[in-house]
């Protein structure tokens, strides 16, 4: 089963490249700004989360793919790293996989000129455990 973290994280990815979610109830499209703040998601992305996972919300996507996102949060589905791109995309625990990973329609991806998105990171436990790892190593002359 795809974790909800897993799938906040798939659509993060996905917007920092640009791409929509589409609430299936209403056809609007929604692409939240920033998507991050900080060591956690913005309030915008978590909003939007909301909106995506509300009941009457339908079935909601992400723009150029056929799955929804509350398929995605059952147990026939995962994320795993795309082949072509390494981008986060869904894959079926059973039976066929997709043919196609959301970045099909990007004539600008992968480009590894460009930063790879991201998760939020925390840049004080990041630094706390390179200053434990430092602190902890056997130095020799």
């Amino acid at each position: 089963m795809a974790s909800e973290q897993a799938v906040k994280q798939y659509l993060a990815y996905w917007f920092q490249l640009g791409k929509k979610v589409v609430i299936g109830s209403s056809g609007k499209t929604l692409l939240p700004q920033p998507i991050m703040q900080g060591a956690s998601y913005s309030q915008e992305f978590e909003n939007c989360w909301q909106q995506i996972t509300s009941s009457n919300a339908g079935d909601s996507y992400l723009e150029g793919t056929p799955e929804t996102i509350s398929e995605l949060l059952t147990d026939t589905w995962q994320v795993m790293p795309c082949a072509r791109c390494t981008m986060p995309v869904p894959l079926l625990n059973v039976g066929i996989a997709p043919l196609l990973c959301p970045c099909n329609d990007l004539s600008n991806w992968p480009n590894p000129e460009l930063p790879a998105p991201r998760s939020p990171v925390n840049n004080q436990a990041k630094l706390t455990d390179i200053r434990d790892r430092v602190e902890n190593r056997n130095w020799r002359s």
